[in-house]
C-alpha cells in the first residue's frame, strides 16, 4: 500500500489513488477465484474484510487531515457506535461564513432570530448519534460543552469573545446587550455658575490708575494670561510672546512632481489567514459588512517543491448549497508579509472598504505596463470586456483633441461600462466624469482650433470646412425656400382672406341694400300715418347714438359720457300723449334716477305754481341700459352698434312697446341704427345714413347753401391735393383782397376739432401791389384777364405763407400744419374766409322736417365760446344778434334744399354775422350743418318744460305765463282810487350747455352738491319761473354737468351763469387742489359778452335819445 504523505495539497489525490489500487486488487482476486486459475485455498471473506478495514482507516486518516486542515472539533465515538462498527459521519460545518449568505441577511427585527439560527446551524457540536459510554464524554465535559455552545450563540454573552477567541482564533467586537442597560445613578442638579471667577483688580488700582499695581503672585501665574489682564496687571494693548512658542516651525521636503510612489507590490504570505485578502464580486460592494469567522488555520510549511500553503488553493468540501455558493465568490489572494509583529485579527468587515483605482493615459494610450493599470485590470477581470470598450472610447475621444495627459479614476470608468454596456455610445461629457484632472482637460478641449490637432485633425479640418461650406449653401438655400414658402403662404392666406372679405362685403351689401329698402318703404309708411301718430299716445325711443367715423371716435375721452350729454331728451314728457324709452350708454345709479323723477314730476307743480303739487313720471319713461356696454369697453363703439349686439335690451324693448305707435329719434345717423329699426319694426325720424354723412360734411354743407341762395362766405370746398389747395387761396386771395384770414376745415371733423386759421395777406409781399391793381381796374377787377397777374404772384409766395403761419387750432388733436396737412389731404376739406370784422356773433338755429315736409324752427341762439372762438360749449336763447326774419328767411331756403335732397328729422344750421367795415351793413353768412339731433334741442325741451314758456322763433321770443296771483281780501274804500300794479315781466332769456365740466366734481356726491347750490341760493323758483337747472350726464367719472340758466334779461342770465360757475368752482377747489376745468374760460367770455351787451344799450340808449331831440327840433320848426 502506498504510504499516505502528510502534505495537504496532495490528500486527493492520495485517497483517489489508494481507493483505485484497492478496487483492482479486490476484481483481480475475485477473478482468480472465479475461474480456478489456482488450487490455493483462499478465505475471501477474510479478505473482504481486510479491505473493508484498510478503507476504514484510509477513511478515518483522510477525516483526520481534512479536520486538521479546516480546524474542525471532533469528537470520540460512543461505545455504540463501536459495538456496530459502523463509523457515522458527523456532519462537518464549515468554521467560516459563508459570504453569499449575507445577501439573505434580514436587517429588520427578526435579524437576531435570524443569526442566532444561523449560529445555531454552524456551530452544532459533533457527536456521537447514540447515548454515552466508557467511551462517551464525561457528563462534565458535556455539560462545560453545552455551556461553550450556549456562549457562542449568545452574542451578548461574556463568554462568547473568549470561547470563539481559545477555540476558533475569532476575535470579534464588544456588543454591549442594550436590554441591560443599567440605569445612570442620579445626580445631584448643581444650580449656579460652575466656572470659577477672573481674578479682580483691587479697588484702589481700579479708582486711581496711577498707583503701583500689585506684585503678581504664583497663583496668580496659574490663573494664566486672562486673569493677568483682567486683573490690569497686564495692559490691554500689550505685545505678549509665548517663550517657548507653542507653534514650531519645521522645514518642509519638497519632492519632485515628477517622481511617484510606488505602491507596496504584492508578495507572498507566510501562511497566516489575517494576511489573506478577500477578492469580492462586484455586487458585494453594496452589502453591509458584519462580523464573520475567519477559519483558524496554522502556519504554512514548506512542501517538497518549495510551495506553500498560501500559494496553493485549499480545497474547501461543500457541505450545503451556500458552500458552493461560496466558493464561486471566494478566493484567496496572497499579499506580501509583514515584516514587524502581527496585528490583532480582525473582522472582515474592514476589508470590504471601496478600492480607488487610478492610471493615466498619455497622448492617447493606456500605459498597460503600469502598476496601478494592472492592479486595476486584476480587480475589475469579471468585466474587463465592458472596460475594454469603454477605454477605447476614452483613448479614441482623449488622442482627438491631443490630451497630454490625463488621469482616470478607475472605479468610475467600471461604473460607466456597466451603464453603456448596451451598445449605446457614451457623450463626451460622460467621458469627461471619469477624469481626475477635468478642469485642465475641459480648458484644453474649449481652445479653438484644439480638435484638428489630433492624428486625423487635417481629414477633420477638411472636413469641417466642406460641411461649414455646405451647410452655408445649404442655408442659403432654405432660406430662399423658407422665404418663398412665406410668401407663398401669406399670398394664399391673402387671397383666401381677401375672397371671404369679398364674399362677407357682398353679403353685408346686400344686406344693407336690403335694410336701406326696407328704412325707405317704412319711411313712407311713417310719412302717411304722421297726423295720426302726431295726435294720438306714442312712445318715442331717443337713442343719443353719434355714429361718426371710427377714427373720430377713438380720438374723444370718456366718449359714452359724450354720447349721454343728451339726458335732457326726457322733458319731452311735457306731451301728455308722450311716453319715453331712453337708450343709456352709461349705467344709471339710484341718486341719478331719483333725481330726474323727482324733476319730471315738477311738470304740474310748474303748471299750478303750486311746489306741492307733483306727481309720479316713473311709469311713463324707462331708461334701458344696453349689456354690450360691459362687453366693449375699449372699442369706441356708437350707442346703436351696442344696442344691436344687446339681444336683452332688445327683447324689453318689443316688450314695452308692444301694440303701441312708437318710432326711433337717432342722434347721428349710423348704419347699425337702421339695423336695430329693422329689429324692433320701427320708423326712424332721420335721414338715411349716407344721405346725413354726405350732408354733414364741410363740403356737403356748401352745396346745400349754394343750392338754398343763401350768403355764405368765399370758400372753395372739394380740396383733395396740395396743388388745389395753391390754386384755391390764391385765387380766393386775389378776389377777396380785404380778407385777412383764411380758415382750412377738415370734411369729418366735428365740435370745431378740424379747423386751421392763417392770416395770408399780412404776409404776402405783392399784397399792396395787388391792391393798387385791383383799384387800378376797378368794376374789371373781377375779369380773369385783370387778375391774372396778381395772381401768378399770389400763388408763388402761397406755400411759403402756409409753411410759416398756418396753425391748428385744436393742438391736441393735430399738434402741427404737417399734421394737419397731412389729414386734410387725405380726407378733403374746404377753404373759407373769415369774416373781416373783429366782432364776430355766431348763431345756432335747430330745424326739424317732419314726416309730412312740414319745417318747423325748434330754437334758436347765439353761441358762446370759451376755449376757442370756433369751439361752442354753450349757447344763450333766444337769439339777439340779428334781425329775426332775415335769419327766418335763410332757414327756410336751407331746410326746403335739405327737404328736396330727403333729409328728414333734426338738423342744425350754423350762422355767422357780423358788420361789413366797408357797407357797414349786417351780413349773415351760413357756415356749417350737421344732419342730427342737437344737445341745445334738449336743452330747449328742459327750457320749455320747466317754465311752461312758449318760444316764438319767428320773432325769437321767449314768453312765460304770468304768475298766479294769490287772492287776498283788501278793505274798499269809497272815493279812493286805487293805483294799477305794473303788469308781469313774462320775458325770459336763458343760457345753458352740456359740456361744463371740472374733475374736483369726482370727489363730491349728487347729493352734497345740490346743498351746497342751496345754501348758496342756487335753484330755480317755480312761481317766477326763473333760476338755475342742472343736467346729470356723468354717473361714473361725475366731472361732467349740465346747467341752464333762466332770468328776466340776458344780461341777468348771462350773470347768473357765470356767478353760479363761480360759487361751484370756490366750493369744490382748494388752493391746492384747483383741478382741471373750463369753468374760468367760460366766465371770462360771459364777461367779455355782457361788456359788450351793456355798451349796445348805451348806443341805443343814445340813439333814442338823438332821436327824441329831433323830434322835438321838428315840432318847434313846424
Amino acid at each position: 500500500m502506498t504510504e499516505v504523505d502528510r502534505r495537504p495539497e496532495d490528500v486527493g489525490e492520495i485517497l483517489v489513488k489508494v481507493q483505485d489500487d484497492l478496487r483492482h486488487l479486490r476484481d483481480q482476486l475475485l477473478q482468480r477465484s472465479i475461474a480456478g486459475a489456482t488450487k490455493e485455498i483462499i478465505d475471501i471473506k477474510t479478505l473482504e474484510s481486510a479491505i473493508e478495514k484498510t478503507q476504514d482507516g484510509i477513511r478515518a486518516q483522510s477525516e483526520k487531515i481534512l479536520n486538521v486542515v479546516n480546524n474542525r472539533v471532533t469528537t470520540l465515538p460512543s461505545v455504540d457506535a463501536a459495538r456496530s462498527n459502523k463509523l457515522v459521519e458527523a456532519p462537518n460545518r464549515e468554521a467560516v461564513w459563508d459570504i453569499s449568505v449575507l445577501e439573505d441577511l434580514p436587517f429588520r427585527k427578526n435579524a437576531r432570530a435570524f443569526h442566532e439560527k444561523k449560529l445555531s446551524q454552524r456551530f452544532t457540536a459533533i457527536e456521537p448519534s447514540g447515548g454515552g459510554g466508557p467511551f462517551g464524554p464525561s457528563p462534565g465535559q458535556a455539560n462545560k460543552f453545552q455551556n461553550k455552545m450556549k456562549a457562542i450563540q449568545d452574542p451578548t454573552s461574556n463568554q462568547n469573545r473568549k470561547v470563539l477567541s481559545d477555540n476558533y482564533g475569532v476575535s470579534l467586537p464588544l456588543i454591549v446587550d442594550k436590554r441591560k442597560k443599567q440605569q445612570p445613578p442620579p445626580m445631584k442638579v448643581v444650580i449656579g455658575s460652575t466656572v470659577d471667577h477672573l481674578a479682580v483688580l483691587p479697588k484702589a488700582n481700579r479708582v486711581d490708575p496711577q498707583l503701583i499695581p500689585p506684585p503678581i503672585q504664583e497663583k496668580d501665574a496659574r490663573k494664566g494670561i486672562l486673569s493677568l489682564m483682567e486683573r490690569g496687571l497686564i495692559p490691554p494693548a500689550a505685545e505678549l510672546t509665548l517663550d517657548p512658542n507653542p507653534v514650531r516651525q519645521k522645514l518642509v521636503t519638497m519632492y519632485d512632481p515628477r517622481e511617484r510612489k510606488d505602491h507596496r507590490g504584492m508578495g507572498t504570505g507566510d501562511g497566516i489567514l489575517a494576511q489573506v485578502k478577500m477578492d469580492l464580486e462586484s455586487k458585494q460592494k453594496d452589502l453591509v459588512p458584519a462580523p464573520t469567522k475567519v477559519a483558524k488555520m496554522r502556519p504554512a510549511t514548506a512542501s517538497s517543491d518549495g510551495k506553500t500553503w498560501a500559494d496553493s488553493p485549499l480545497p474547501i468540501r461543500s457541505r450545503g448549497p451556500s458552500s458552493a455558493k461560496s466558493q464561486k465568490s471566494m478566493s484567496l489572494v496572497p499579499v506580501k508579509t509583514h515584516d514587524g509583529p502581527l496585528p490583532p485579527p480582525t473582522t472582515p468587515a474592514s476589508e470590504f472598504r471601496h478600492l480607488h483605482h487610478r492610471f493615466s493615459i498619455q497622448h492617447g494610450k493606456v500605459r498597460d505596463t503600469n502598476k496601478d493599470f494592472v492592479a486595476f485590470k486584476q480587480h475589475y477581470c469579471l468585466s474587463w470586456g465592458n472596460i475594454v470598450t469603454m477605454l477605447k472610447y476614452l483613448e479614441r475621444f482623449l488622442a482627438s483633441y491631443a490630451i497630454p495627459v490625463a488621469f482616470i479614476n478607475g472605479d468610475k470608468l467600471a461604473d460607466l461600462a456597466i451603464e453603456y454596456e448596451l451598445d449605446k455610445q457614451p457623450s463626451h461629457k460622460d467621458l469627461l466624469t471619469v477624469i481626475i484632472n477635468i478642469d485642465d482637460i475641459r480648458a484644453l478641449i474649449s481652445r479653438p482650433g484644439r480638435r484638428y490637432l489630433g492624428p486625423d485633425g487635417e481629414d477633420v479640418a477638411a472636413t469641417k470646412i466642406q460641411s461649414t461650406w455646405r451647410r452655408h449653401m445649404d442655408r442659403l438655400a432654405y432660406l430662399d425656400y423658407r422665404k418663398k414658402k412665406w410668401a407663398a403662404g401669406v399670398i394664399a392666406i391673402s387671397w383666401v382672406m381677401h375672397v371671404k372679405m369679398a364674399k362677407i362685403r357682398k353679403q353685408l351689401k346686400t344686406t344693407r341694400k336690403q335694410q336701406l329698402e326696407w328704412m325707405r318703404e317704412k319711411t313712407q309708411q311713417f310719412q302717411k300715418s304722421w297726423n295720426r301718430i302726431k295726435k294720438s299716445r306714442r312712445v318715442l325711443i331717443h337713442l343719443p347714438s353719434l355714429g361718426y367715423s371710427h377714427k373720430i371716435r377713438a380720438s374723444f375721452n370718456d366718449f359714452n359720457i359724450q354720447q349721454n350729454q343728451q339726458m335732457s331728451r326726457l322733458c319731452d314728457l311735457i306731451d301728455p300723449n308722450v311716453e319715453i324709452i331712453y337708450i343709456s350708454p352709461v349705467p344709471m345709479n339710484d341718486e341719478t334716477l331719483q333725481y330726474y323723477n323727482k324733476l319730471l314730476g315738477l311738470q304740474s307743480a310748474v303748471t299750478s305754481g303750486n311746489v306741492e303739487e307733483q306727481q309720479d313720471m316713473s311709469t311713463r319713461f324707462k331708461i334701458i341700459v344696453p349689456e354690450a356696454i360691459n362687453s366693449f369697453p375699449t372699442h369706441s363703439m356708437c350707442l346703436a352698434t351696442l344696442l344691436k349686439y344687446s339681444p336683452r335690451a332688445i327683447e324689453r324693448i318689443k316688450n314695452l312697446i308692444a301694440g303701441k305707435s312708437a318710432y326711433i329719434v337717432p342722434g347721428v345717423m349710423h348704419k347699425d341704427d337702421v339695423s336695430v329699426a329693422q329689429m324692433l319694426g320701427l320708423p326712424i325720424l332721420g335721414s338715411e345714413p349716407e344721405v346725413a354723412h354726405l350732408y354733414s360734411t364741410k363740403s356737403g354743407s356748401k352745396r346745400i347753401f349754394t343750392s338754398a341762395k343763401v350768403d355764405i362766405p368765399p370758400s372753395d370746398y372739394d380740396v383733395y391735393s396740395l396743388q388745389q389747395l395753391h390754386e384755391s387761396i390764391a385765387q380766393l386771395v386775389t378776389d377777396n383782397l380785404d380778407v385777412k384770414r383764411y380758415l382750412f376745415k377738415l370734411d369729418d371733423e366735428v365740435d370745431g376739432r378740424g379747423i386751421a386759421y392763417c392770416d395770408i395777406t399780412p404776409n404776402l409781399r405783392c399784397h399792396t401791389w395787388a391792391k393798387k391793381e385791383s383799384v387800378r381796374y376797378g368794376e374789371k377787377w373781377s375779369q380773369s384777364w385783370a387778375q391774372e397777374p396778381a395772381y401768378i404772384k399770389i400763388h408763388a409766395e402761397i406755400p411759403d405763407v402756409l409753411s410759416s403761419h398756418a396753425q391748428p387750432v385744436n393742438k391736441k388733436v393735430f399738434p402741427s400744419w404737417e399734421v394737419f396737412l397731412e389729414a386734410f389731404l387725405s380726407q378733403g376739406g374746404v377753404i373759407e374766409a373769415c369774416p373781416p370784422s373783429d366782432s364776430v356773433t355766431a348763431i345756432s338755429v335747430n330745424m326739424l322736417i317732419e314726416p309730412n315736409n312740414e319745417m318747423t324752427m325748434v330754437s334758436c341762439g347765439d353761441q358762446i365760446h370759451a376755449e376757442t372762438p370756433f369751439g361752442c360749449w354753450g349757447m344763450s336763447m333766444p337769439q339777439s344778434s340779428v334781425d329775426p326774419t332775415q335769419l327766418y328767411t335763410a332757414c327756410r331756403k336751407i331746410a326746403l334744399s335739405c327737404q328736396q335732397r330727403g333729409v328728414l328729422g333734426y338738423f342744425t344750421i350754423d350762422f355767422v354775422t357780423f358788420i361789413d367795415p366797408n357797407t357797414m351793413e349786417q351780413n349773415l353768412w351760413a357756415v356749417d350743418l350737421n344732419l342730427w339731433y342737437d344737445d341745445s334741442v334738449g336743452l330747449t325741451q328742459l327750457l320749455l318744460f320747466v317754465t311752461g314758456g312758449k318760444l316764438d322763433n319767428r320773432n325769437c321770443m321767449f314768453e312765460v305765463p304770468p304768475p298766479i296771483k294769490e287772492k287776498k281780501k283788501v278793505a274798499r274804500r269809497r272815493y279812493e282810487e286805487l293805483e294799477e300794479e305794473e303788469p308781469p315781466n313774462t320775458t325770459r332769456y336763458a343760457v345753458m350747455s352740456t359740456r361744463l365740466w371740472h374733475t374736483n366734481l369726482a370727489v363730491v356726491h349728487y347729493s352734497v352738491f345740490f346743498q351746497m347750490c342751496r345754501a348758496h341760493g342756487i335753484g330755480f323758483d317755480i312761481k317766477e319761473r326763473q333760476g338755475t337747472v342742472f343736467t346729470l350726464i356723468d354717473n361714473y367719472k361725475r366731472e361732467g354737468i349740465g346747467m341752464l340758466s333762466v332770468g328776466e334779461d340776458l344780461q341777468g342770465a348771462l350773470a347768473s351763469f357765470a356767478r353760479n360757475l363761480s360759487v361751484i368752482h370756490q366750493e369744490i377747489s382748494a388752493p391746492n387742489m384747483q383741478g382741471m376745468t373750463n369753468f374760468k374760460h367760460v366766465i371770462e367770455d360771459i364777461e367779455g359778452i355782457l361788456g359788450t351787451t351793456i355798451q349796445n344799450m348805451d348806443r341805443k340808449e343814445e340813439e333814442e335819445e338823438d332821436g327824441q331831440e329831433n323830434d322835438s327840433m321838428i315840432q318847434d320848426v313846424e
